[in-house]
């Protein structure tokens, strides 16, 4: 893998880059296309050391995932404008986290339930009181395509992870 350039803006804390990875709520699966690459934003979980998201059991992610299920996965937040004098010293206050593995489709019921459940346990936190079970999962069918729910895991071989993170009152 390509190392990160800019070595000051490198984050190496695990600690860090694990709750970022947990508490982001959105992250953006590069995908190879067939004429471009294709990146979309997932809602996801961090969980056991994966990224599981979910999504109909048709269309153009899952082609291309089935094509070819190496991936990137890019999760960030912007903090603010680092204020300076020096207009070309502002800066940008972020983290961001990239994961580069490879994805493939849960089909075990109840691996695919736990990965559910996770996400809306993240998303919808007491919403619901029962739990999704593997029986559901393996059942339902969606009224867009008339197919299962797609859970999907990507396993990253590698995690790198950069940061500028400012104080406050040095934000704009």
């Amino acid at each position: 893998m390509e190392q990160i350039r800019y070595k000051q803006r490198i984050c190496t804390d695990t600690a860090v880059i694990e709750e970022f990875l947990a508490v982001t709520r959105t992250g953006v699966v590069g995908i190879s296309g067939a004429s471009y690459p294709y990146c979309v934003p997932v809602n996801y979980v961090w969980k056991n050391g994966v990224v599981y998201f979910h999504g109909l059991g048709s269309g153009k992610k899952v082609q291309l995932l089935r094509d070819n299920p190496d991936v990137s996965f890019t999760v960030f937040q912007e903090f603010g404008t680092v204020k300076d004098p020096v207009p070309c010293h502002a800066d940008t206050s972020y983290r961001s986290v990239m994961l580069f593995g490879r994805v493939e489709k849960v089909e075990d019921f109840n691996e695919s339930a736990d990965a559910l459940q996770a996400i809306v346990d993240k998303f919808m936190p007491g919403f619901y009181h029962g739990r999704i079970s593997s029986a559901l999962v393996e059942k339902y069918r969606s009224a867009h395509d008339n197919k299962a729910v797609a859970v999907y895991k990507i396993t990253p071989v590698e995690i790198t992870a950069k940061e500028n993170v400012a104080d406050k009152e040095n934000l704009f």
